[in-house]
């Protein structure tokens, strides 16, 4: 959030909000990265950068493969890892490494190499980058 006002104003309001509703729980805080549920938003310079947040406690994880689920969940699972790492990262640095931790992530359950890459090809297809499949794999 960005305002014009002092800080003490903001946690003025913010306290209000507060104290209407017990259930709401608001830190203000100011600085410049803060992380909003699987997204980490930063200001570098004046431009807003956006990445995905892996929580430190967290284990990476998606339905393992070996699961009883149709084929096509399991298909669908590293095309939509990432849609959605295009979708919030803002430069192509946070998408490469996100490219890699949805790969070691599959990997780690049991998704066969050759599985991934056949998902990862048609994205880069369809969205016309297949420059950066040669790119990344240098």
């Amino acid at each position: 959030m960005t305002m014009n006002t002092s800080f003490d104003e903001i946690t003025k309001e913010l306290e209000k909000a507060e104290q209407k509703d017990l259930n709401i729980k608001i830190k203000p805080i100011i600085h410049e990265t803060v992380q909003f549920l699987d997204i980490t938003i930063m200001n570098a310079n004046g431009q807003l950068k956006t990445s995905i947040y892996h929580k430190p406690s967290a284990d990476p994880y998606y339905l393992p493969h070996t699961s009883d689920y149709p084929h096509a969940i399991h298909r669908n699972i590293p095309y939509t890892a990432l849609l959605r790492a295009v979708r919030l990262c803002s430069n192509l640095h946070d998408f490469h490494l996100e490219q890699l931790c949805i790969n070691v992530s599959l990997l780690l359950n049991n998704y066969a190499p050759k599985l991934i890459t056949n998902q990862f090809l048609p994205f880069f297809q369809v969205n016309k980058a297949n420059f950066l499949i040669k790119r990344f794999n240098k």
